[in-house]
């Protein structure tokens, strides 16, 4: 026993140390910068798998930015950078509704390193508490939550020390991947994320799986135990979404490669949610499910494509006004890049109430042209996502254009939103909350080679705007972006 409790006093001693080589800066920048990010070189012309400014990257991490009516402002984080673009900084800021401006955004903290998978997520309490959670990527370096010391406001944060729950024990929480925060007032937070294992496979060296998960917290400080929603071969990418009370996650699965990386065949489409903050769980069409799930084939498939061949990248989750779930994504041939796996064909499935619709949006031409799915009130749809192809072809992202249909997705209409840019766009990711005035999100980068990377938003008609990367004064309006024809 007091073996056990000097194992203990040692392991939480040891983590506060790890956590105090990363300081809470709460320092003023001198503008917006987006990080620039590049995985996987590819020896070809396209140089990478996926690359460019990814200040708004991954699908798999939300919410980036949040719109609050009391205070009539989005709120915002993004993955920054210093001026030579070197390491990762945890940026918050927000755009102020009625003056149409933004102040210097504050810098939390440097994450030491310049990996976009360690970009922040965002949530607000309801006492207007705004909470930056820092990922990690994998188990390769820490994770940190902070929380604004004053409601609404971005001047100065403190670092929490959050704990879970472990072999009944209480014990630091220092390492989430892919976070996604949902948040519900009479409840509190309930986050999804993923953790790294090793998953031993026959005949071969122990390989990383990627487990998605939840946790919950009523506190935002004292969290429960992890607890794994599926762990399908190599593992999975989730992308969530809620509607009220009901949180789903959208995801694929990793199929197991000998001497591969399973994540590049990444295939099927998965749906799951929850209406009671995570203590049943059931498919679409309401069949309860028992976690986690280990078969490729189970009740909540919603689309076979690993039979096809195809892989599944999925964008976006959002929910029409009966909180019936509707899933962007894409899909390919392979997970290089160029035009050998085209096409990349944009889907969204809707769920009925009865089954599943799968209609096709459009086209583009990478893996990881990534965009949101938004349903107003009235039932119109829309898309904002880089589907046309971009300045360097191929590569990540390009221009965005805005995708409208009122009729569930059978037909489309497109505007055009950028056009004759120097760089391409990607990840335009949608706000909770969202208010027509800022829209969508998102950075622009050169894809195949390191750049400068600037930050964007939108309005609900397409005009797009680009935060200011100099700022003298305290506060600057964005700069409209005229589309060069």
């Amino acid at each position: 026993m007091k073996r056990s409790l000097l194992y203990l006093m040692v392991f939480v001693l040891c983590f506060q140390f790890s956590r105090a080589q990363v300081q809470t800066l709460n320092i003023k920048d001198t503008g917006y910068r987006s990080i620039w990010y590049s995985n996987e070189p590819s020896k070809d012309e396209y140089v990478y798998k996926y690359s460019g400014g990814l200040g708004t990257y991954p699908a798999n991490h939300y919410p980036f930015s949040i719109y609050v009516s009391k205070v009539n402002k989005t709120f915002f984080c993004y993955g920054g950078t210093d001026k030579d673009g070197k390491t990762l900084l945890h940026s918050v800021s927000y755009f102020d509704h009625q003056t149409k401006m933004v102040p210097k955004p504050t810098v939390v903290l440097d994450k030491k390193t310049n990996n976009a998978h360690d970009n922040p997520v965002m949530n607000i309490d309801k006492e207007g508490y705004i909470w930056i959670f820092s990922t990690a990527h994998g188990t390769n370096g820490p994770s940190y939550v902070h929380k604004s010391m004053q409601p609404y406001d971005i001047g100065k944060f403190e670092q929490v020390q959050t704990t879970k729950i472990e072999n009944d024990q209480v014990v630091p929480m220092n390492n989430f991947s892919y976070l996604q925060s949902w948040y519900q007032p009479e409840n509190g937070f309930i986050n999804l994320f993923t953790h790294y294992d090793r998953k031993v496979i026959e005949n071969q060296p122990s390989k990383p799986r990627r487990t998605i998960s939840y946790m919950t917290s009523k506190d935002g400080v004292s969290y429960s135990e992890w607890k794994d929603l599926a762990i399908i071969e190599e593992g999975h990418y989730q992308t969530s979404g809620q509607f009220n009370n009901k949180l789903g996650s959208a995801f694929n699965f990793h199929p197991i490669k000998v001497g591969e990386n399973g994540l590049n065949y990444r295939s099927n489409l998965y749906y799951i949610q929850t209406q009671n903050f995570g203590k049943t769980w059931q498919s679409a069409k309401g069949d309860d499910l028992s976690l986690p799930l280990t078969a490729i084939s189970n009740s909540a498939l919603v689309k076979d494509y690993h039979s096809l061949g195809l892989n599944v990248y999925i964008n976006d989750l959002a929910f029409d006004a009966k909180g019936n779930p509707i899933i962007l994504y894409l899909t390919s041939k392979g997970y290089e890049a160029g035009p050998e796996n085209g096409p990349r064909v944009w889907y969204t499935a809707r769920f009925t109430g009865a089954d599943w619709e799968i209609l096709p949006l459009t086209t583009s031409d990478n893996n990881y042209d990534m965009g949101s799915l938004y349903i107003d009130k009235k039932g119109v749809w829309r898309v904002v996502g880089p589907t046309t192809t971009g300045p360097q072809p191929f590569n990540t992202g390009g221009e965005m254009v805005l995708w409208t249909s009122k009729n569930q997705g059978k037909t489309w209409k497109s505007k055009t939103m950028t056009a004759n840019s120097e760089f391409n766009h990607s990840y335009a990711r949608r706000p909770v909350n969202v208010h027509q005035d800022f829209y969508a999100f998102w950075a622009d980068g050169n894809g195949r080679k390191f750049s400068k990377s600037s930050l964007y938003f939108s309005d609900q008609k397409g005009n797009v705007y680009q935060l200011p990367t100099q700022m003298d004064a305290d506060f600057a309006k964005p700069r409209l972006i005229k589309v060069k024809k």
